[in-house]
């Protein structure tokens, strides 16, 4: 009857309200195929995302579509996200759930026993008190539409409201929590039929008052540990120092290899390397020196590309490390670069090659530029 279906409805309602609020902390109560949790992992405002549900066995066998993706680790940003899988039921109190900025409870308390809802308040809006609680569940008004459906619509539901049932329960628990909501649904009646049937599965969206947190004891709030944690899954995050390390590093080594690539370029069509100025250092090296970059011979030559040029060329390389102070700590004792004596520079070996090519575009044959281009791409940040 739906285009999109009315779960994909339901779930882009949850979606939408994420985009517009930005909530940090997410809990999903009756998580079951955890197919919402899926869809919220790629909002990355949220840094703690939660799914609860009384059959742990259907955790176990869908939380693998929460496991981050490859790009997750080939990408990895500031942002941090950690996933957690919840086995218990919504009638039990667990400390480890309060104060959330969104609570959803999609389709779930339908399912549960009429006698259970007074729990299911006190649980929800009492004891977690989040900020927002985003509540869905069928209006059987809606029902004679459905053609055929006798009952409820699903065999497990123990009641079905209409929409002044739901809106009673729903000021009820404001009442006495401390919330206020706002009506709204999914699934549209036939044009020009809406007040009659209104929304297939009615939605309340409900907000805490500022300052009506219902009070709770220290013994009250510390001592809830119910549920069972069944899965738990920390994203790669550049707030990860090895992660972050391991990025910089990827940025210096593309960089350093295109500088010199340009600067040799240059160089062998303008002023050949032979015919450079030469110095001598401290330790016996000749230096060729040429504006910003800097040619020396130990055993072989090599170009040295001082960490200013870098920092200036390479913007990511100061989004990532903030400094230059930063930015050598992080690479200083990474095997795959070499600096010079005062750390002011990253030393890169010339190959015969690199002096041999005339055409700059031949590096392209020996996959090296290419095997850069797939490293920095794995560990491109999003700016």
């Amino acid at each position: 009857m739906f285009s999109p279906s009315l779960h994909i409805q339901r779930h882009q309602f949850v979606v939408d309200f994420v985009k517009r609020n930005k909530p940090k902390q997410v809990v999903d109560l009756g998580c079951g195929e955890c197919s919402l949790l899926q869809k919220l992992k790629f909002h990355r405002e949220i840094e703690l995302l939660v799914g609860v549900d009384i059959n742990g066995a259907k955790l176990s066998k869908k939380k693998h579509i929460l496991a981050p993706l490859s790009t997750d680790y080939l990408q990895p940003t500031f942002k941090q996200l950690c996933i957690q899988l919840y086995q218990g039921s919504v009638t039990q109190k667990d400390a480890r759930l309060r104060g959330f900025d969104l609570v959803t409870s999609i389709e779930l308390i339908e399912h549960l026993p009429l006698h259970d809802l007074d729990k299911f308040s006190e649980v929800v809006f009492g004891y977690m008190a989040p900020q927002t609680v985003i509540i869905s569940t069928p209006n059987s008004e809606f029902n004679p539409l459905f053609p055929g459906l006798s009952g409820f619509r699903h065999s497990d539901h123990k009641f079905e409201w209409t929409r002044v049932e739901f809106h009673s329960w729903a000021l009820k628990a404001c009442s006495e929590y401390g919330f206020k909501v706002e009506f709204t649904g999914v699934g549209e009646s036939p044009p020009g039929e809406e007040e009659c049937f209104g929304f297939c599965t009615q939605i309340g969206v409900f907000h805490r008052l500022l300052g009506k947190n219902r009070h709770m004891s220290g013994d009250d709030v510390d001592n809830h540990f119910s549920y069972t944690l069944l899965y738990s899954i920390n994203y790669p995050s550049l707030h990860d120092n090895n992660i972050l390390r391991k990025a910089v590093v990827s940025e210096v080594l593309y960089w350093v290899e295109k500088l010199k690539t340009e600067w040799l370029t240059e160089n062998q069509e303008e002023n050949p390397v032979e015919d450079c100025v030469r110095e001598r250092g401290d330790h016996g090296e000749i230096f060729w020196t040429n504006g910003d970059v800097q040619e020396c011979n130990m055993l072989h030559r090599h170009v040295s590309v001082p960490l200013h040029k870098l920092w200036i060329c390479c913007p990511k390389l100061s989004e990532l490390t903030d400094s230059l102070r930063n930015l050598v700590q992080l690479i200083i004792d990474d095997p795959q670069i070499k600096m010079n004596q005062d750390r002011s520079a990253v030393i890169v070996c010339i190959q015969k090659e690199d002096l041999e090519d005339d055409d700059p575009n031949d590096l392209m044959d020996s996959g090296y530029v290419e095997a850069n281009n797939m490293e920095r791409e794995r560990w491109k940040v999003d700016g």
